[in-house]
């Protein structure tokens, strides 16, 4: 498995995404798919504190045991999750908040903690400082920000005074269907020398190869449900449209819509680690192995023409 950068870590190329544990997945199953991302070659894996209703990281730190120290394990914290644990990113919060992870994970440290979306409350400095105060009391390796626009990520980097922490990762939505990012904020990440995390870099799994046009969708699916709020955002018929023009892309070549979302997105500057859900161990090996395939630069454009970024 190919590793890239995010600050100090050197962390695989497909990452694993948690947010199935504990909602889908009970501890016997979360410990199959995590022993099959080992033996995939994944050591690096994303999970929050409000995944699975606080359970993913209990799950995750079991499932991992006394293998944790040979992997990287990143979290988030920010979003409300209950009286006691009320969100956001001012210091105190921060202070409480790692601490719980930490207790659910069954870990002495984080690899990456992340703020899970911006807290316009609370200033940046704010926040960076007492991030900072965690990688300096070693409870922290490195931190990072997600669903940050050009504009916050600009701010964060201004706040920072000569060696304090900095943001080494950004996590924002990116995939073939959804390349919002490119407006600057890949740009940006890269200028800053910080790793770009892509979420839902398979759509939500319209980019799984499990959905068609004219098919009802699978059911136990998160697009499956008629009141799922992602249903409507992702199953419109233009993104339906141009899953079905990149499938067909891909099968002439011999490879699955799922392999081309992977493929693409390591072509992409500067993506370090595609961060990507998995309830069996199937998905896992399908997932690592997509990353096999090496785009030439005449498909690329062929990708840009069939799944253009949408104009503003």
């Amino acid at each position: 498995m190919e590793k890239r950068s995010i600050g100090t870590l050197s962390v695989s190329l497909v990452g694993l995404g948690c947010n199935n544990f504990g909602i889908r997945l009970d501890q016997a199953r979360t410990t199959r798919v995590v022993e099959a991302a080992l033996a995939a070659g994944i050591d690096f894996f994303d999970t929050a504190d409000i995944y699975g209703g606080t359970k993913s990281e209990e799950l995750v730190g079991k499932a991992l045991g006394p293998r944790r120290r040979s992997v990287f394990v990143a979290t988030k914290f920010g979003i409300p999750i209950d009286d006691q644990l009320e969100g956001g990113a001012r210091p105190e919060y921060i202070r409480r908040a790692v601490q719980a992870s930490l207790k659910r994970l069954g870990t002495d440290y984080i690899d990456l903690y992340q703020l899970h979306r911006p807290d316009p409350d609370v200033p940046i400095a704010d926040t960076l400082g007492a991030l900072g105060e965690l990688v300096t009391q070693g409870l922290v390796r490195e931190i990072g920000c997600s669903n940050f626009s050009v504009a916050l990520l600009r701010e964060a980097a201004a706040a920072l005074s000569p060696g304090q922490a900095r943001f080494v990762s950004v996590q924002n939505e990116y995939s073939l269907l959804a390349r919002e990012p490119e407006r600057g904020v890949l740009a940006t990440t890269a200028e800053l020398g910080a790793g770009f995390l892509p979420y839902f870099p398979l759509a939500s799994g319209l980019l799984s190869g499990k959905y068609a046009k004219g098919r009802p969708a699978p059911e136990n699916t998160r697009l499956s449900a008629p009141d799922s709020p992602l249903r409507a955002r992702f199953l419109s018929d233009d993104r339906v449209a141009r899953a079905e023009a990149l499938r067909a892309f891909a099968e002439a070549r011999g490879h699955s819509l799922l392999e081309l979302a992977f493929a693409w997105l390591k072509t992409r500057k500067p993506v370090a680690s595609i961060i990507a859900g998995a309830t069996s161990e199937e998905q896992v090996r399908a997932n690592t192995a997509a990353v096999e395939w090496n785009l030439t630069p005449e498909e690329l454009s062929e990708v840009d023409r069939l799944a253009p970024l949408a104009a503003e």
